[in-house]
């Protein structure tokens, strides 16, 4: 058995925070990149919010204007905190496997594959996102990427060290 699952419980938990702080920094960069380099904030929020609620809703998610709608906001949350999650699950066992540089350059690689992934791959099945493609996005999704392997690193060291046997 890996070191990954020794301690599961404490895994799940590491996994379900490198989700979360990854998601939500990934966020306030973009918001940040979005404020210095373009003049839409923050109708360009509201409309990626849409878009996600789209992937549940369907069509009917995206209808004008985009403007703040606390309903869309809060189901685009969801729904993108959800898939924070899932996503540093998916790179969690490289997080321990690795050393330092070699993780950070996994993270920013995954991160460059999920933008791929999700902005040409999963555009044939929810094409409105073809929209969101850019440069900001691209920065974002490797920032997700390197703050979820270093938060699940940090936990996973940190959750060992408290274990009384070393594990």
């Amino acid at each position: 058995m890996t070191r990954y699952c020794k301690n599961c419980q404490s895994g799940w938990r590491a996994t379900i925070w490198a989700g979360v702080i990854a998601g939500t920094l990934a966020t306030l960069v973009q918001v940040l990149l979005w404020l210095i380099f373009t003049d839409e904030f923050p109708a360009i929020l509201y409309r990626d919010a849409r878009l996600t609620v789209a992937m549940v809703l369907g069509g009917s998610g995206l209808p004008p204007p985009a403007t703040f709608d606390v309903d869309i906001m809060l189901a685009a949350a969801l729904i993108h905190f959800m898939l924070s999650i899932i996503y540093a699950a998916l790179l969690a066992p490289l997080a321990t496997r690795l050393n330092t540089v070699l993780a950070l350059l996994a993270g920013v690689g995954f991160g460059v594959t999920l933008y791929i992934v999700n902005l040409y791959g999963f555009t044939a099945i929810f094409p409105w996102f073809a929209q969101a493609r850019g440069w900001i996005t691209l920065i974002v999704h490797a920032v997700f990427g390197v703050t979820a392997i270093s938060v699940y690193r940090w936990l996973d060291v940190s959750s060992a060290r408290s274990q009384p046997d070393g594990h």
